[in-house]
């Protein structure tokens, strides 16, 4: 799809970081594993979604593998703005080698420092990298000296130490080799469903003259609210809230019916396959269905089964 593009005009580029120097509360959708693509991201774009992230993308395969890059990165001229690409990565060349590759398609680069999932971990990338201030500092450094355009962004995502000295240590580091803004999920790598420590985010926030965004377990507009209020956060990235309710940063409360119907159109224009386009609404209606019509909605099979069961009960 890159080579597509590359056919075309331009993309439309846009600098991150004016929405950071707008003075308002930068609405974010985070990177999701099989879920953040470009249909998704221009759904919640309609809904009041300031700036979208891809999936994470293993850095060394995009590189290395024209087939990789064509299934990974999907983007379009003038609608998926601002973008950045999210990259494992752990190696500093490797890293701006792959962000060379997207700077002529994205707005910026993030560096998963916070996955905490074990096969990334065991392979040198996501949350181990919190445990590598130097390293982390290094792949800043050496985006920053290799990509010519001074507003492609280059920022990072990272879990916080049982320590937090150590949190505020290496983000400290990052912002003296040149990141641009850090995106703080406030808990540790062992920590899964226990409660945010957003008073951590705040003495991170404390600590930093760059912006910090604050990520984790908001789920409506309101939490939003609340945790930019508790951390004091430039931005708030949502994930698993988004699913849920594409339209939550246009203050819904649950998926609007009319979004559910933006998500029709949207994935049939994009081809969406048909098990992400059916997770999409399974997520979208799970709080204004039945558990019996989730029975039945759960189950279907194909494209046009789904498109039958949403005109036949909702009018969509």
């Amino acid at each position: 799809m890159i080579g597509d593009i590359r056919e075309t005009k331009e993309c439309q580029l846009k600098d991150p970081m004016d929405l950071f120097h707008s003075g308002q509360v930068v609405k974010i959708c985070a990177p999701m594993v099989r879920y953040s693509k470009l249909a998704f991201r221009t759904l919640v774009r309609k809904y009041s979604c300031d700036l979208c992230y891809t999936p994470m993308i293993v850095a060394a395969d995009f590189v290395r593998s024209a087939k990789a890059r064509d299934s990974e990165f999907t983007t379009n001229k003038v609608g998926d703005h601002p973008l950045i690409v999210q990259f494992a990565a752990k190696e500093a060349q490797v890293l701006c080698d792959a962000a060379r590759i997207v700077c002529p398609f994205a707005d910026g680069i993030d560096l998963n420092c916070g996955c905490p999932q074990r096969w990334a971990i065991s392979e040198g990338y996501g949350a181990c990298l919190i445990n590598k201030p130097e390293l982390v500092k290094d792949m800043v450094r050496h985006v920053r000296s290799q990509i010519d355009n001074p507003k492609f962004s280059v920022s990072i995502k990272i879990r916080i130490h049982e320590d937090l000295k150590r949190t505020v240590d290496l983000c400290q580091k990052a912002e003296a080799a040149g990141v641009s803004w850090i995106t703080v999920h406030g808990r540790s790598i062992e920590e899964r469903h226990q409660p945010v420590h957003y008073d951590a985010i705040k003495i991170i926030k404390q600590s930093m003259s760059i912006p910090v965004v604050a990520n984790g377990d908001i789920k409506t507009l309101k939490d939003a609210e609340n945790v930019h209020h508790l951390t004091e956060a430039d931005g708030i990235m949502v994930a698993r809230g988004l699913l849920a309710n594409p339209a939550m940063f246009a203050g819904y409360e649950e998926t609007p019916f009319q979004c559910i119907q933006d998500w029709v159109d949207i994935a049939l224009e994009h081809g969406t396959p048909f098990t992400c386009f059916h997770h999409h609404l399974m997520y979208m209606m799970e709080r204004i269905t039945s558990k019996q019509e989730k029975k039945v909605f759960n189950v279907l099979s194909s494209t046009s089964a789904v498109l039958d069961y949403l005109n036949d009960h909702y009018g969509v």
